[in-house]
């Protein structure tokens, strides 16, 4: 190997080696929406809030840990996917809901990551239907995740069901930062 070959390849590798690593994390919560009352159709006013999306230290993710990452160290976080499913009864689907739409929190700052509208007249049938949120031009969620708490709101309009429903919702994050 010549010597120009070597530095080629020893400057590759050293470029490689302080490059940021990629990840997939998942946050995932449950939530029930209450039953209207009876034969009365009635607004839903705010979509009820995910207790474990309330306050999120990613310090405490079982990813970061994992990959040896604080959230300080993290470059950039991307929304890869953010869903809503029926966990039940398994046989409702999702035509209660007219718009719903995800929130990232942190102090006093806040930005909408994903939304629905048309929720009712998308036919996902039931069994445990599963809505996906489309997201918002490839926000940044990086100051968000590097902050003390962050949460995770999701705002909806519609009408309460019938019945309760219990559902599930899960955001899926590409993170980038620390070193391979």
């Amino acid at each position: 190997m010549s010597y120009a070959s070597f530095l080629a390849v020893a400057a590759g590798l050293s470029l490689t080696a302080c490059s940021s690593a990629s990840f997939i994390t998942e946050v995932q919560g449950e939530a029930t929406v209450p039953a209207g009352p009876s034969g009365t159709p009635t607004l839903l006013n705010a979509f009820p809030a995910i207790s474990s999306f309330s306050a999120l230290d990613f310090n405490e993710n079982q990813d970061f840990k994992n990959r040896d990452v604080t959230k300080d160290e993290v470059t950039r976080v991307q929304v890869k996917s953010m869903t809503l499913k029926v966990l039940s009864p398994n046989d409702q689907d999702f035509g209660f809901l007219d718009s719903l739409e995800a929130v990232a929190r942190a102090g006093n700052s806040e930005s909408r990551f994903a939304s629905r509208d048309g929720i009712a007249r998308l036919g996902l049938n039931p069994p445990n239907p599963t809505l996906s949120l489309k997201e918002d031009g490839g926000l940044d969620l990086r100051p968000y995740v590097a902050a003390p708490s962050m949460a995770i709101i999701l705002r909806g309009s519609g009408r309460l069901p019938e019945r309760e429903v219990r559902v599930q919702a899960t955001v899926v994050l590409e993170v980038e930062g620390g070193l391979l």
